[in-house]
């Protein structure tokens, strides 16, 4: 029987360049594109390299054991001619089969407290109008306001080629 100072607990702790692998290759069973077919974002190893660089503290695993079971990513914005500091949380995620154990609260948690500290007002997250349980998790957070975006593409590579057809 193991006494309470022997008990693993949860611990949320910054990232650090040795956790690269093990939160690449979660998000990448968690991020496919059955998850999202309409992400504008995509899930590579340069999420996680962009955002540790620029802001390594929002850049956050949850481990247990001494074995990741979480994620989360995110970054803070001050826009030009406004007072206010934004979060944006970018990427939360958790191991397959243990979404509903704490792991994503706990990280959410965290990131929320530092995000304070930094001096954000509000925290901003963008998920797909599909994602049923990304949504719940977000409104039991405290999110309101879900708004649904339209996102557009042009491929370039197309116009130039008819333009070219047509000069012919």
């Amino acid at each position: 029987m193991s006494t309470p100072s022997e008990e693993k607990k949860l611990r949320i702790r910054e990232m650090s360049i040795d956790d690269f692998s093990e939160v690449f290759h979660i998000g990448e069973s968690i991020f496919t594109a059955e998850y999202s077919q309409s992400m504008y974002r995509t899930w590579d190893e340069y999420e996680i390299t962009t955002l540790f660089n620029s802001d390594n503290d929002l850049c956050l695993v949850a481990e247990f054991n001494d074995e990741i079971l979480g994620f989360a990513l995110g970054t803070t914005v001050e826009k030009h001619n406004s007072a206010w500091k934004y979060g944006y949380l970018v990427w939360l995620g958790v191991r397959s089969g243990i979404q509903k154990g704490g792991v994503g609260d706990a990280l959410f948690k965290e990131i929320r407290r530092r995000m304070q500290e930094q001096g954000v007002r509000m925290i901003i997250i963008d998920t797909d109008a599909d994602n049923e349980a990304g949504i719940r998790f977000f409104k039991k957070q405290g999110f309101g306001n879900p708004q649904e975006h339209v996102y557009m593409t042009l491929n370039l590579s197309r116009t130039s080629r008819r333009k070219a057809d047509r000069k012919s």
